[in-house]
């Protein structure tokens, strides 16, 4: 297949592919609430989602809500999450989490980008996707399977998160923006793989910018 321009008129043409046709529009974290999301959003860092699932039931069991485990002592939580990456760094962010959602917001989830951001363990991508989410803003998570995607479809450039965000956020209506995050992070996960890209199995490979051959994307970009 030869090269397809990276034109606007094309970029346009990849999101709405996404619009009609992505499937899984949902977090494949398991939650029943914004606490429950936060933490396993938290814990998701670096880990997958399948393994944050099998530790977030009984962690959050013993302590459901931010003020049960903001009495927890760090080592407590760290006997729940030891099977996660970063399992220490990450005990200290949700007890942190949480005794500050207890002292600053009343025990519960801030529902802005600005304030979640506030919180221990809690950067732009969780925030992103906390309040998009829990709280349908018309923001765009950008994780490492949406920042190689948006590359790899041209609709990017940007060399930070934040900047790819700002890019996808130009392309992408306010109405879409929460589900765009699930579109693009699925399809890097188990489309767009950043080892062996199923191009075969690509709905959007006619529009990719780039020629779709696994050894040219072994890099994962």
């Amino acid at each position: 297949m030869g090269n397809v321009k990276n034109t606007s008129a094309n970029r346009r043409k990849i999101v709405e592919w996404f619009r009609e046709n992505a499937r899984g529009e949902e977090s494949e974290l398991h939650f029943t609430n914004p606490f429950e999301l936060i933490v396993a959003v938290i814990l998701s860092a670096q880990c997958t989602d399948k393994r944050v699932n099998l530790v977030t039931p009984p962690l959050l069991k013993a302590y459901p809500t931010a003020e049960a485990m903001s009495k927890a002592a760090k080592d407590e939580i760290y006997t729940y999450i030891k099977s996660v990456s970063y399992p220490n760094s990450k005990a200290d962010h949700l007890l942190k989490m949480s005794q500050m959602l207890l002292s600053d917001f009343g025990g519960k989830v801030p529902d802005n980008i600005t304030d979640l951001m506030t919180l221990p363990g809690v950067g732009r991508k969780t925030a992103n996707v906390v309040a998009s989410i829990c709280f349908n803003e018309p923001v765009i998570a950008v994780d490492t399977h949406v920042f190689r995607v948006a590359h790899r479809l041209g609709l990017s450039s940007g060399k930070t998160p934040f900047e790819v965000e700002k890019d996808l956020e130009k392309l992408i209506d306010k109405e879409d923006r929460a589900r765009a995050h699930h579109w693009l992070i699925l399809h890097g996960r188990y489309v767009c793989k950043a080892q062996k890209p199923d191009c075969e199995g690509c709905g959007v490979c006619h529009l990719c910018p780039k020629l779709m051959e696994g050894s040219k994307l072994s890099d994962g970009r």
